[in-house]
């Protein structure tokens, strides 16, 4: 019996030469009944996932996509919109930068991104002060409020992700760990 959570042999890599790696040892779970949590081909939506690219794009988008959301459901006590959220976390790791740097790097138009940064300036978690080389500009950071409100989110987006991955069995734990490599892959410049 073949489960969503298990890789495909001809998806695996291996190093030329390498023998196939020994099948997964068994789990608890008696003669043809799925491991917990495992997902039975029964019941699969028709026609997912094939392993061609453009089934498994569409299947890997839409689970993406649902992953995503569910993780930006966590928030801290005190949470942004996720568009500001988004913006706090870039200029994290940018700043100090300028609002035209942060509108590029969020695909966004500057009017758009001054007025994100107006609302973060208002809710105290971001800074404005005046750039150091050009006057007509403003150099934008986060405040100790700010990195305060990014920690507690990420550590409560953390703990629910830590929460659901414990009810997985160590195999399908390390199948989302082989995954997160290949899609830091997929996804690198």
């Amino acid at each position: 019996m073949t489960y969503v959570h298990e890789v495909p042999q001809r998806l695996q890599t291996r190093a030329p030469g390498e023998a196939p790696p020994a099948p997964a040892p068994s789990t608890s779970a008696p003669a043809g009944t799925a491991p917990a949590g495992a997902v039975p081909p029964s019941s699969r939506r028709p026609g997912a996932p094939g392993t061609g690219p453009s089934a498994l794009a569409a299947e890997l988008r839409v689970a993406l996509m649902r992953s995503v959301r569910r993780i930006r459901a966590e928030r801290a006590e005190d949470a942004l919109p996720d568009s500001q959220y988004s913006v706090l976390a870039l200029l994290e790791r940018l700043e100090p930068t300028t609002p035209g740097a942060l509108a590029e790097a969020e695909h966004v138009q500057p009017p758009s991104m001054t007025r994100t940064i107006a609302a973060l300036v208002e809710a105290g978690v971001v800074d404005r002060r005046p750039h150091p080389q050009d006057g007509r500009q403003v150099l934008v950071e986060t405040t100790q409020a700010g990195r305060d409100l990014l920690q507690a989110t990420r550590r409560r987006r953390d703990q629910w992700l830590t929460r659901r991955l414990a009810q997985l069995s160590p195999h399908e734990r390390a199948v989302l760990a082989e995954a997160a490599a290949i899609l830091r892959r997929v996804v690198a410049p």
